[in-house]
């Protein structure tokens, strides 16, 4: 049994060392990944440099963009027969990115008014519920005077007032 005994101890010190030995080996591992980790995050910190900042820079000082009053809209929209009839009447206002789109766009204002009366007038008044249906036709007057005024680009169709009656 002693000799039992001595071999157990004789195990356990070997395992000792070894253990140690793998958990240097890991901390090593742990340290060398840590290093090629923080190597690359760091040149790829410094290979952005300045040129993102100076792009950054010369696209923050941007133009605020200009607007094109439409004239005021009013049309009935579509109702079955024996209902009342409902009235839209809607101001909008047309956003471009520069001052010299405005004078492009005037000329045609009529052929967007009369886009835009043509297309209101197949409304129903559930086309206009929430704000969902609001989105709706502002995407689609915005995407009706695109056409109209190519090749210039109208960038949004503001609303300033639409009051159903």
């Amino acid at each position: 049994m002693a000799d039992n005994e001595q071999e157990g101890a004789a195990a356990d010190a070997a395992e000792a060392p070894s253990s140690s030995k793998g958990k240097l080996k890991l901390i090593i591992a742990a340290a060398g990944f840590l290093a090629i980790v923080g190597g690359v995050g760091g040149w790829m910190l410094m290979s952005r440099g300045p040129s993102d900042d100076k792009k950054q820079a010369q696209a923050a000082p941007s133009k605020p963009p200009s607007y094109v009053d439409v004239p005021e809209i009013m049309v009935n929209l579509v109702s079955l027969p024996g209902e009342r009839v409902q009235y839209l009447k809607i101001k909008v206002v047309l956003e471009v990115k520069e001052d010299k789109q405005i004078e492009a766009i005037k000329p045609s204002m009529p052929r967007v008014t009369d886009i835009f009366q043509t297309y209101m007038r197949e409304l129903r008044a559930g086309d206009l519920n929430g704000s969902a249906g609001l989105f709706r036709l502002k995407e689609e007057l915005t995407r009706r005077v695109n056409t109209a005024v190519a090749p210039q680009q109208v960038s949004a169709v503001l609303f300033k007032e639409i009051v159903i009656q």
